[in-house]
């Protein structure tokens, strides 16, 4: 007998946002208890929609996962001239591999550089599907970072390895793989627009905040919100404070604008301490018991 499924609002929010009936679907049945190895038939899917629903699933961390691997660069066989040369000329799936490989790149490969795609191709057994999609990803990952700028071979190489590492060795998972990360820069690149940050890059650690509260399942609107509550609160855009205000109603369950102005107001407590000239209530805005916690202590670390 199937168990009884709960499902909480953050990952109805996730499985929304991939918009996957079959994902969402599978998703229900793993939950429910059912026997994993009946899905694709109980859920009458196709081959094809059953992997992507699979790897889909893997990319939200919504999927009992495998043990990762672990291959270390160190321990990669030394591909020689000899080696290249057999594989080019005894093996049609390689060349064209390579000239795909060219053909997106833009330019000819030296040997050095077909030595690296050999051993992504035999070393970290990524297939010559896998590998085009590889290069499709890194190539429209550079061109967010850097317009008009390929990635190197050595960006190419360090990305398969995460890939092999984690275990994105099959067409659906590497697509699945792609538009999960693809869909993430754009979420990055709008909160960015909405910070008003257009004339620098984000550092990685900004990047990775905002990664999260994407993951978490707050809207463009409800991350304005605490961005304005953090502007109004602090006097601009401070990061971890801003983070603060979003993990605590992430923990509260509140992620859209409706249930943060429904939940979101706890009395305030008396200040112990204030700066002086500093007004709580100057900007009309009501702060939460933990906005006042986080002031009071950024105030009293500044008067030590």
């Amino acid at each position: 007998m199937a168990q009884p499924v709960s499902l909480d609002a953050q990952t109805v929010r996730r499985l929304l946002a991939a918009k996957s009936g079959s994902a969402a679907l599978l998703y229900v049945y793993i939950a429910a208890g059912e026997p994993l190895e009946q899905a694709q038939a109980f859920l009458e899917l196709s081959k094809d929609d059953y992997e992507m629903a699979r790897a889909i699933l893997q990319q939200m961390g919504l999927w009992p996962q495998p043990e990762i691997r672990h291959l270390p660069s160190s321990e990669a066989p030394h591909y020689t001239e000899e080696d290249l040369t057999r594989e080019l000329a005894g093996n049609p799936e390689f060349p064209s591999m390579v000239g795909e490989a060219q053909r997106r790149l833009g330019r000819i490969l030296s040997n050095e550089e077909l030595k690296i795609l050999l051993c992504i191709y035999r070393y970290l057994g990524l297939s010559p599907e896998v590998i085009s999609i590889l290069i499709n990803y890194c190539i429209r990952r550079q061109q967010t970072q850097t317009p008009g700028r390929m990635p190197s071979i050595r960006t190419i190489e360090k990305e398969a390895y995460r890939w092999a590492d984690n275990g994105i060795d099959t067409m659906e998972q590497a697509a699945a793989f792609m538009q999960s990360q693809l869909r993430q820069a754009a979420g990055v690149e709008r909160i960015r627009s909405l910070f008003g940050l257009t004339e620098r890059r984000l550092t990685a650690g900004e990047q990775r905040y905002i990664a999260d509260w994407l993951d978490w399942g707050f809207s463009d609107d409800a991350i304005r919100m605490a961005y304005e509550k953090t502007c109004t609160n602090t006097g601009g855009l401070k990061w971890a404070y801003l983070n603060s205000i979003l993990k605590s109603w992430h923990a509260q369950n509140l992620h859209t604008p409706a249930e943060i102005e429904a939940g979101d107001r706890a009395p305030a407590p008396a200040y112990a301490k204030k700066k002086p000239g500093y007004n709580a209530a100057q900007h009309n805005d009501p702060l939460s018991a933990l906005d006042h916690d986080t002031i009071t202590q950024m105030l009293h670390d500044e008067e030590i």
